[in-house]
């Protein structure tokens, strides 16, 4: 493995996730904004905050400085995200590769239809 690839790849994947609060965040932005009614700030603050440490520890005090997490929330989502992430590793584990990534391609489509076409 090429390290300096390895390392542009955490470098790209750190500044889009510290820009739009991507990663596990692709169900938990959806779901503060849609279901919690928090704003696009709030939710990405938040969801960084509740990341494993250290991770997103310098994006979500970036987010935290300017009013932007909400520590209640994202301590009480770590813990079911702790719990649904075994039982999401397990149920993924038994369907084939082509069928998940099927699926998370329909997820992801009606994910970005849905923040697109909404106010």
């Amino acid at each position: 493995m090429n390290i300096a690839l390895l390392l542009l790849l955490g470098l790209v994947s750190g500044c889009f996730s510290g820009f739009l609060g991507i990663g596990g965040a692709i169900i938990m932005i959806p779901a503060l904004v849609y279901l919690f009614g928090l704003n696009q700030h709030l939710a990405q603050g938040t969801t960084l905050a509740l990341m494993v440490m250290p991770i997103g520890l310098l994006a979500a005090w970036q987010y935290w400085r300017n009013g932007h997490v909400n520590f209640h929330i994202a301590i009480w989502v770590a813990v079911g995200f702790f719990v649904g992430g075994l039982v999401g590793a397990l149920l993924a584990n038994r369907v084939p590769d082509i069928l998940l990534r099927k699926i998370f391609g329909v997820f992801l489509a009606l994910i970005a239809l849905k923040m697109i076409f909404s106010k």
